[in-house]
C-alpha cells in the first residue's frame, strides 16, 4: 500500500506514558516488528511522557537514536485526554492506532489486527479485550451496558485500544477527561465503527492510573454526553418542552384557580403561587431555548469557516 499524498506516513502508532520506564523498549521493539509484519514503507511511533517521575523521559531519548520516534513531553501530568490532543496534533500517518504503554495490550499482535480491520473501509476499530483479569471487569461491563443503552453502540469495550482513520480524530474536539467518549462522538458524527477481539495480558511494570473515583464522574459523564449529542444541533427541542410543559402547567392551575374563585370563592394562595413560578419559569426557559438555538446555528457558521480554511490550506 502507499501513502495518500495528504500523509506523511501510512501508519502512525500513538503512545500515551506516565512511569512506564520498565516497559518502553519492549513496547518499541514489538511495534517495530508489526511495522516488518505489515510491510510498511513508512510508520512513526509517537511517545507522549504525560509527567513521569521515573526514567522514562531518559530511557526515551535513548532510545530516540535507535528508532523513529516523536516524543512529546508534558512536565506535568495532565491526564489522557490531554496526551492524547499532544499525540494526535503532530501525527502525520493516514492511520494512527493508540495502544498503552504497559503491554497489557501486545503490539506485536494487536497492531495488525487493527489496521488490518481499517484496511476493511472502517473510520474506527476498538478491540475489544480477551481473558481481561484486572479486578475492573465488572465496573468496564457496567459502563459498557450503559454506554451501548445510551448511544446505540454494538460494541463491547469502548475503553481499550483504537485505531483511526487520521481524518476522524482532527475531526473531534475532546474535553477533559472526554477521551472515553472518542467512538460514542465519531459515531454520531456518522463515522463506520467496528470491533475486533484482542488478547489482554498483564501489565509488566508500572502501576494502574485506574481509580474507583472515576466511576461516578465517568457515569455523570455519559450522561453530559448523552444530553449534549441529543440537543446541540436542536436544543430547542429541550428548552422548549420543557418550557411549554411548564406553561401548560401554569396554565392550566390558573384556570382550575380563576373557576374555584368565580363559582365558589375559594381562593388557594400556594397554587396561585406555584401558577406563577410555572409562567415565569416557563418563559424564562423558552428565552435560553432561543438564545441556545442562536448560540448552535453561530456554531454551524464556525464549523463551516473552519471546514473552508482546512480545504484550502490543508496540513
Amino acid at each position: 500500500m502507499t501513502v495518500s499524498n495528504a500523509y506523511n506516513y501510512e501508519l502512525s502508532v500513538f503512545i500515551p506514558a506516565r512511569d512506564e520506564s520498565a516497559s518502553l523498549q519492549k513496547v518499541l521493539k514489538k511495534i517495530e516488528s508489526a511495522f516488518e509484519s505489515l510491510n510498511l514503507k513508512s510508520g512513526e511511533i509517537i511517545f507522549v511522557d504525560d509527567g513521569s517521575t521515573d526514567d522514562s523521559a531518559r530511557i526515551l531519548k535513548d532510545l530516540k537514536s535507535s528508532y523513529k520516534l516523536k516524543i512529546v513531553t508534558h512536565k506535568k501530568s495532565l491526564g489522557l485526554t490531554a496526551a492524547m490532543k499532544s499525540g494526535f496534533s503532530v501525527a502525520e500517518g493516514e492511520y494512527l492506532i493508540f495502544l498503552p504503554g504497559d503491554l497489557e495490550s501486545d503490539p506485536e499482535s494487536d497492531i495488525p489486527i487493527l489496521y488490518s480491520k481499517l484496511q476493511e473501509g472502517f473510520d474506527v476499530v476498538s478491540g475489544y479485550r480477551q481473558g481481561r483479569k484486572d479486578g475492573k471487569v465488572l465496573a468496564s461491563r457496567v459502563y459498557n451496558f450503559v454506554s451501548r443503552k445510551l448511544f446505540h453502540l454494538d460494541l463491547h469495550d469502548m475503553n481499550w485500544i483504537k485505531g483511526f482513520r487520521l481524518e476522524v480524530l482532527r475531526d473531534i474536539e475532546l474535553r477533559s477527561d472526554w477521551h472515553r467518549f472518542i467512538i460514542m462522538i465519531a459515531a454520531d458524527m456518522g463515522y463506520s465503527v467496528a470491533e475486533v477481539p484482542v488478547s489482554w495480558h498483564p501489565r509488566i511494570g508500572g502501576r494502574s492510573k485506574f481509580g474507583f473515583l472515576r466511576i461516578p464522574i465517568s457515569f455523570f459523564d455519559v450522561l453530559a454526553l448523552k444530553f449534549l449529542l441529543m440537543f446541540r444541533k436542536k436544543p430547542m427541542l429541550f428548552y422548549g418542552t420543557v418550557a411549554f410543559s411548564m406553561l401548560f402547567g401554569g396554565v392550566m392551575i390558573g384556570i382550575v384557580l380563576v373557576s374555584l374563585w368565580l363559582l365558589k370563592g375559594v381562593q388557594i394562595r400556594p397554587f396561585l403561587q406555584l401558577a406563577f413560578f410555572l409562567l415565569l419559569s416557563g418563559m424564562f426557559i423558552l428565552m435560553v431555548g432561543f438564545l441556545a438555538e442562536q448560540i448552535a446555528s453561530l456554531q454551524d457558521r464556525v464549523d463551516k469557516l473552519c471546514k473552508s480554511c482546512e480545504d484550502r490550506c490543508p496540513k
